[in-house]
């Protein structure tokens, strides 16, 4: 299978990559170049914000073009460019209206469309996604061929430099303190993704030309649990300082992501089971996931390593800062 990877070199872009060449595939990747592609592919320079970004890949015949980007007009010049029998496009949760109880499937309510070319803040990331879904549903059929639209939950595993999912067993390795400062909501529903896993699950779509939306994350499970197997990767003993709400919100602590923040949890009622999607069409469908314990054990090992500065979490001194103002 000759397959077009529209980036490549980043996180998903780079492992799904890697994934097709394992399964004996050629594999040719577009993209800036801010970032080594892996080792065997073929790259090829361009920029898709350059008008003639595709010169160079668009007199070919694809067999699957891959697609990860949010950019509306990238998609939309894409589809009237390039030529393939099967478009894959990762998507987002994001693009859904609301997600009020968990297990909510494909065909729960999506946004509005952004109708511009370009989202230009995050408030326009899921409309921006809904857009570019559309755009590459219209392109496929008026080409005759099929779609599959990665609906993908929060993404974690080894070369996750976000480190949504790496700070708790990285924390829990290495804590600044008597205790570790979580919040007290340890039953917060989350789901995440193991990056090889939806990297194999992209191929196995592009094989399998699977036509349709699919939820793409990984089981359900609780803040606690996350916390109480990435103690045991760690082979860490540290106690737990479950802090309420109302005490983190006081002390400038954010929910999700960002710096002085506590990750995979969120203090927003109507998000509460964001995370949680349905997934049982794309299980039926080939998607298999790794245990819970094996994408922390690799996570923590990635961050071990880490050589940049950590996005997320409390750092020692905000930690400390926190513990003391509690008493």
């Amino acid at each position: 299978m000759r397959l077009l990877l529209l980036g490549g070199t980043a996180h998903l872009g780079s492992t799904v990559a890697t994934r097709a060449l394992a399964r004996g595939h050629q594999v040719t990747c577009l993209a800036r170049g801010s970032a080594d592609p892996p080792e065997g592919v073929t790259f090829v320079r361009g920029d898709r914000d350059d008008p003639d970004g595709l010169s160079a890949v668009r007199d070919e015949e694809w067999d699957v073009v891959v697609d990860v980007t949010r950019q509306p007009g990238q998609v939309r010049r894409a589809v009237s460019e390039l030529r393939t029998r099967h478009w894959v496009f990762v998507s987002t949760a994001n693009v859904y209206a609301a997600a009020s109880a968990p297990g909510y499937d494909e065909d729960t309510p999506l946004l509005e469309p952004l109708e511009g070319e370009a989202m230009t803040s995050v408030e326009e990331y899921g409309p921006a996604k809904v857009a570019c879904e559309r755009a590459v549903t219209e392109g496929a059929r008026a080409g005759g061929g099929t779609a599959t639209l990665v609906r993908a939950g929060l993404i974690g595993g080894p070369g996750d430099d976000s480190a949504r999912v790496g700070y708790w067993p990285w924390r829990l390795a290495h804590p600044s303190g008597p205790d570790v400062v979580v919040p007290d909501d340890l039953d917060f529903p989350v789901a995440f993704i193991d990056v090889r896993d939806i990297a194999a699950w992209v191929v196995h779509a592009a094989e399998q030309r699977l036509d349709g939306a699919f939820n793409v994350t990984g089981p359900p499970t609780t803040l606690g649990t996350v916390l109480e197997e990435s103690a045991r990767v760690a082979g860490a003993t540290v106690p737990l300082r479950p802090v309420p709400v109302a005490e983190l919100t006081r002390l400038g602590v954010r929910p999700w992501m960002g710096p002085r923040s506590l990750p995979l949890w969120i203090d927003d009622p109507a998000l509460r089971h964001f995370a949680v999607m349905g997934t049982g069409r794309a299980r039926a469908a080939g998607l298999h996931t790794r245990p819970l314990a094996e994408t922390l054990a690799d996570t923590l090992a990635y961050e071990e390593a880490r050589e940049s500065p950590r996005p997320v979490g409390l750092t020692d001194a905000e930690e400390q800062e926190i513990r003391a103002a509690l008493g």
